[in-house]
């Protein structure tokens, strides 16, 4: 099965040559640009690469979930839900709406959805689960 995202499959997305890019640049100004856009990419990568935060947004990437909701899915306690949600609406990653006590998170934009989505089919879709090994040789 090709890996696709948005229905065009990777294998026919041309490659990017990054050196080509950066090397065509003019002036320090542009050189910044590129800089920028690493870093903000680090750290997006970032706010994904902990496992529970990356869970979060799995579960909002379907729809709008209460706290209440995602603390009984996962397991988790209030806090520590609460924390990495706070985490994730710090990074622009999420955002929430208010109906009463209750406050509800979402996805902040297609974005972020579309790399979970990626991501999910990569390590977690039907028959894809040990596609990539975990510490010390385990499966996902």
């Amino acid at each position: 099965m090709t890996l696709n995202i948005d229905g065009i499959p990777l294998d026919s997305v041309p490659p990017i040559n990054v050196e080509e890019q950066i090397c065509g640049l003019e002036g320090p100004m542009q050189l910044d640009r590129v800089m920028q856009s690493a870093r903000n990419a680090s750290d997006f990568l970032k706010a994904l690469a902990h496992e529970t935060r990356l869970l979060l947004l799995c579960l909002l990437s379907e729809r709008e979930r209460s706290v209440t909701e995602l603390e009984n899915i996962l397991s988790l306690r209030q806090p520590t839900v609460s924390q990495q949600l706070a985490r994730l609406r710090l990074d622009g990653l999420v955002t929430t709406r208010r109906d009463g006590k209750t406050i509800y998170y979402r996805i902040n934009d297609d974005d972020v959805r579309r790399v979970i989505g990626v991501v999910y089919d990569i390590f977690c879709r039907e028959g894809k689960g040990s596609r990539r090994g975990g510490k010390n040789g385990t499966d996902i």
